[in-house]
C-alpha cells in the first residue's frame, strides 16, 4: 500500500471523475476493504439489538423468567460493547483513508504542476491550483465514506428487508419500496446541487486567482492608483459567490431536512404495519418490538446513504476539476538535435540580442517587460522562441538539455519553506562552503549573520519573514550556487539600496568570470560592470557597447540611466 506523504502516489485515473474516485479507493484498497467489514459489521451489529430484544421479551417476560431477561440483557449490554468496538475501527479506519485521498490527490497535482513547468501559468490560473488543494481534495475524500458506512448502510438495509420478510412479506415490501422511492424525491434535488455547485466552484476559482492577483501586485497597484478599482472588482466578485452560496445552501438544507426527516416517515409506516399485524394476531409482542428497532434501526442506513449521495455529487463536481487539471498537457518536447559544445554563444534573432561566451552582457530597455520577454526567450520559456545556442534552435534541442545549460533566475521566483541551507542549495548538493560563497557574492552575508543559527535558520515560505530585498540576494545566491553554463538574472537588483547594489554587482561579475551571463537592468552600477550593454527599443537591439559608450553616443540611453549617472562618473572603471 503506497504511502501519499513519503512515496509515489501512483497514476491516477483521469478517464472520468467517477473513474477518479474509484481511484482514490482502490489506491488503498486494504484499507478500504476494512473500512468496508468494519462499516459493515457496524451498520449488522445495529440489527441484532432489535433481535435480541423479541426474545427478551418473548422468552423472558411473557413467561415471567427473570434470569432469562436478564441473561438477554447481559447479552444486549455485550453486543452493544462490541458494536461500540466496531464503530471506533470504522471511524479511525475511515479517518486514514479520507487523509489517504487528500494527500494522495494533492501530490498528484503537485507532480503535473512540475510536469507542467512553465506552461502551467499559460494553462490554469494560480487560483485554481489553490482551491484544488484546499477545497477540492476535502469534499472528494469526504465522498469516500461511501465505501465503510456507506457499503455497510447498503447491506444494513437488505438484510433488515430479510428479516422482515420472515415475519410480513407485506412489510418487507414496503422496506423494499421505501429507499428506491426516497431516491426519486431525493434525486432532482442532488442533480440541481451538482449545477449550482458547478457554478460556485467555478467562481470559486476565480475569485481565488483575483485575490492572488490583488494580493501580489499590490504594491503596484498602490503607485498606479488603482487599488480600489481592483479591489472593488473583487468586492463585486465576492458577492456574486456569496449569492452563489446561498444558492448552494439553499438545496443543500431541503437535501439535509430531507435526509433527517424521509427514514421518520418509512420507520412510521412500518411500526404502523406492525401495529396492525399484532392487533391481528400476526406478530407476538416481541416480533411487535423486533419489528419497531427494525425500523428504528433502518433510520441509519437510509440516512447514511442519503447523506452519502450528496458527498458523492459535491465530490463528482470537485473531481472533474482536477481531471481537467490533470489533462493539461505540457509543451511539447520534440527535440532530438545534439547539443553543441559547451561555451557556444547563445543568440535571440527576435530581438538581434547576442550572448557572448563567457561574458557579463547586459539588457537595458524603458520596459522592464520586454528585456524579460528576451530572457524568457533565451531560456525556452516561450514555446514560439527562435533563440539559439550555437546555431542550433533551443525549439530543436531536448528539454531537459535546454535546461541543464540554461538557467532562468526571474525576480520573483518562488522560495519555498525551508532552512537557509536548503533555499541556497536548491537543487544541488553544494557544500556549505560553496553556499556561503554564493551567498558572499549576493551581498547577503548580513542575512546569515542576522537569522538566528546561520545555513539552519527558518526561512518562510515565500520568504515571509525577510524583506523584499533580502529575498532577492537569496535569489540571486540560489542561482549562483546552481552554476549553469548560461545565467539570464532579470533585475536582479531591483530591491536593494545603491551600496548593496554595488556590492552585488562585484559579486556576480566576480562569481560568474568566465561564464556567459545576462542581467536586465537600467542601473548604471550594473551596466558599468557589464562587458557588452545591448539598448533595447520597442524589444529590439537599437544600439550595442559598453555602458560608458552608450552614455556617450546614445542620448535616449543616457536619459534613461541618468539617475545615477553622476555617481558612476566618479568611481573607476
Amino acid at each position: 500500500m503506497n504511502d501519499p506523504t513519503a512515496g509515489d502516489p501512483g497514476e491516477p485515473d483521469v478517464r472520468s471523475p467517477l473513474r477518479y474516485l474509484v481511484w482514490l479507493a482502490t489506491s488503498q484498497l486494504r484499507r478500504s476493504l476494512a473500512g468496508t467489514c468494519y462499516g459493515t459489521a457496524w451498520m449488522l451489529g445495529l440489527t441484532v439489538q432489535p433481535y435480541l430484544l423479541s426474545r427478551a421479551v418473548d422468552d423472558g417476560l411473557r413467561t415471567g423468567r427473570t434470569g432469562t431477561v436478564l441473561g438477554w440483557a447481559a447479552a444486549m449490554l455485550g453486543f452493544g460493547l462490541l458494536s461500540l468496538v466496531l464503530a471506533w475501527c470504522r471511524h479511525r479506519t475511515m479517518t486514514l483513508v479520507r487523509n489517504d485521498a487528500t494527500f494522495r490527490t494533492v501530490r498528484v497535482v503537485l507532480r503535473h504542476s512540475t510536469r507542467l513547468g512553465a506552461a502551467l501559468p499559460r494553462q490554469v490560473s494560480a487560483g485554481e491550483v489553490v482551491t484544488i488543494g484546499i477545497s477540492d481534495v476535502v469534499r472528494m475524500s469526504l465522498a469516500l465514506t461511501f465505501v465503510g458506512p456507506g457499503v455497510g448502510a447498503v447491506v444494513c438495509y437488505l438484510a433488515v428487508a430479510a428479516i422482515l420478510l420472515t415475519l410480513s412479506p407485506l412489510l418487507a415490501l414496503v422496506v423494499l419500496l421505501g429507499l428506491p422511492l426516497l431516491g426519486l424525491v431525493v434525486r432532482p434535488l442532488l442533480a440541481r446541487q451538482q449545477r449550482v455547485e458547478t457554478d460556485y466552484r467555478e467562481r470559486q476559482g476565480l475569485l481565488t486567482a483575483r485575490f492572488a492577483d490583488l494580493a501580489g501586485g499590490l504594491r503596484v497597484l498602490n503607485g498606479l492608483g488603482g487599488k480600489d478599482v481592483y479591489a472593488a472588482r473583487y468586492r463585486a466578485d465576492s458577492q456574486r459567490l456569496r449569492a452563489e452560496g446561498y444558492r448552494v445552501g439553499a438545496v443543500t438544507s431541503w437535501i439535509q431536512a430531507l435526509g433527517s426527516g424521509l427514514p421518520v416517515l418509512l420507520l412510521a409506516a412500518v411500526t404502523w404495519i406492525g401495529a396492525r399485524l399484532a392487533v391481528a394476531g400476526q406478530l407476538t409482542p416481541g416480533q411487535l418490538a423486533a419489528v419497531f428497532g427494525y425500523a428504528a434501526v433502518l433510520v441509519a442506513p437510509v440516512y447514511f446513504l442519503l447523506e452519502s449521495s450528496q458527498d458523492i455529487s459535491r465530490a463528482l463536481v470537485c473531481a472533474r476539476r482536477v481531471v481537467d487539471f490533470l489533462a493539461l498537457a505540457p509543451e511539447p518536447d520534440t527535440g532530438t538535435a545534439q547539443p553543441p559544445a559547451r561555451g557556444a554563444g547563445l543568440t535571440d534573432p527576435e530581438s538581434g540580442v547576442r550572448l557572448a561566451p563567457g561574458e557579463l552582457t547586459a539588457l537595458a530597455s524603458a520596459r522592464p517587460a520586454d528585456s524579460a520577454a528576451v530572457a524568457e526567450r533565451l531560456a525556452r520559456l516561450d514555446a514560439a522562441t527562435a533563440a539559439e545556442l550555437g546555431g542550433t534552435p533551443l525549439t530543436e534541442l531536448p528539454l531537459a538539455a535546454v535546461r541543464d545549460r540554461i538557467a532562468l533566475a526571474e525576480n520573483e521566483a518562488a522560495l519555498f519553506a525551508s532552512t537557509l541551507r536548503e533555499t541556497v542549495r536548491g537543487r544541488t548538493g553544494a557544500d556549505d562552503a560553496v553556499l556561503l560563497a554564493a551567498i558572499d557574492a549576493a551581498a547577503a552575508r548580513d542575512v546569515h549573520d542576522a537569522l538566528p543559527g546561520g545555513l539552519d535558520a527558518p526561512v518562510a515560505a515565500d520568504g515571509r519573514n525577510l524583506s523584499g530585498g533580502q529575498r532577492q540576494r537569496l535569489r540571486l545566491a540560489r542561482a549562483l550556487t546552481a552554476d549553469p553554463e548560461v545565467l539570464l538574472a532579470v533585475e536582479p537588483t531591483s530591491a536593494v539600496d545603491a551600496h548593496t547594489e554595488a556590492a552585488m554587482a562585484d559579486g556576480l561579475r566576480a562569481a560568474r568570470s568566465g561564464r556567459t551571463t545576462l542581467v536586465t537592468s537600467t542601473s548604471p552600477l550594473l551596466l558599468d560592470r557589464a562587458d557588452t550593454v545591448h539598448y533595447l527599443v520597442d524589444g529590439k537591439v537599437a544600439a550595442t557597447g559598453t555602458h560608458r559608450a552608450l552614455l556617450h553616443d546614445r542620448p535616449d540611453y543616457r536619459a534613461l540611466v541618468a539617475r545615477d549617472t553622476e555617481t558612476l562618473a566618479e568611481e573607476p572603471s
